[in-house]
This record gives C-alpha cells, sequence and structure tokens, in this order.
C-alpha cells in the first residue's frame, strides 16, 4: 500500500535484485523502475548499491552503474575483492549490507516509506529499526523463484511483501544474453 503524499526512499542490493530477477527470467529496466516508485509517492532518493572489481580496464558494470548516476539513482559503490576459494574456483566478494544500513538509519527521518529491493535475512535488524521510527518499510524480492529468494524472517518483519515477477510487467525487459558481459560479478558472495 502506496500513499501519493508520502516520502519513498529505495535501497536496492544490486547484486541481490540482478539475481532475483535472472532467476525469474527477466531484466529490470531501471527507468522505468524509478518512474513506478515516482508514480507511488514522493521518491526523495533511489540508492542502488554494488561492489566493483577494480584493477581491470573495463569493468562490465560500469556503464549500469555510469547510467544509473546520470539518470537519478545516488549510486554506493565499493571495490570487490577477488580470491580463490579451497576448491579452485574464483570468487568474488564486496558486502554492501553495512553501506544500506547506514544510509537507511540516517534517512529514516526524512521518509514515511522505505522500500528495500533485497531477500537477505541479515537485513531483518534494519528494518525493525526504522520502523521503530515510524517508517513503513516494503520488501521487493520473490518467493516465486526456485529457491526462493528472501528469508522468512525478512518477509515476516517487512510491513509488506511485493514479489518481484509482480512487477515483472511494469519494470521489466526481455533478458539479453549475459554470456561473456561479466554480470555475474554483481552476484557477489555475501559470506
Amino acid at each position: 500500500m502506496f500513499y501519493k503524499d508520502e516520502r519513498l526512499a529505495l535501497f536496492i542490493d544490486g547484486a541481490n535484485l540482478y539475481a532475483s530477477a535472472k532467476a525469474l527470467g527477466f531484466d529490470i529496466d531501471y527507468k522505468l523502475l524509478r518512474q513506478e516508485f515516482m508514480r507511488r509517492g514522493k521518491l526523495v532518493r533511489a540508492c542502488y548499491y554494488t561492489a566493483m572489481l577494480e584493477g581491470d580496464e573495463y569493468s562490465p558494470i560500469r556503464p549500469l552503474v555510469d547510467w544509473l548516476q546520470y539518470n537519478g539513482f545516488t549510486m554506493i559503490t565499493k571495490p570487490a575483492k577477488e580470491y580463490t576459494d579451497s576448491m579452485g574456483r574464483r570468487k568474488i566478494k564486496g558486502n554492501m549490507d553495512v553501506d544500506l544500513t547506514v544510509d537507511a538509519m540516517e534517512l529514516a527521518p526524512r521518509t514515511d516509506h522505505a522500500v528495500l529491493f533485497s531477500g537477505d535475512g541479515d537485513f531483518r535488524p534494519l528494518i525493525a529499526s526504522i520502523q521503530r521510527q515510524g517508517v513503513r518499510v516494503s520488501v521487493v524480492s520473490t518467493i516465486r523463484s526456485q529457491p526462493p529468494m528472501i528469508s522468512d524472517e525478512l518477509r515476516r518483519q517487512a510491513d509488506s511483501f511485493i514479489d518481484l515477477e509482480d512487477l515483472k510487467e511494469v519494470i521489466g525487459r526481455p533478458p539479453r544474453d549475459h554470456s561473456g558481459d561479466g554480470q555475474e560479478i554483481t552476484a557477489v558472495d555475501n559470506s
């Protein structure tokens, strides 16, 4: 439930949203996403969080980051760390949870409704905290993938849950072929 006069803030866990949309078989059109939430209320801020590999001449996520930055999103990035696990697999680590949490806490006094695009259960205490400050919280993720992309605790804590599948017609576009474009870098290992 959204009210036209409420101040909205979007907090987008880029890796989590990318993985959820991919599991549902579509890509997010961020211009449409921003327009949809501007229609639902007074959009105060749309924050997008992602880790980026440094040192590469070309980062495959750089065009998205630049586009979002030029089109009304507040970009929060930090360097990802690359390592090889005990099985010899290449892993990328770049947790943005603390950055998102701090920003949500700071914006809470100027927000009526926060929309968290993540299914990560680590955000449950954040939601509880900003709810105690009077902010309503909606969580956008999906239960329609196998496995579901949202923790049960997070879904129960939120004031409302929006399944990403239900937004597909409004903010989605058919998936591009991501083979070889490095988009998997956004699927960051948060362990």
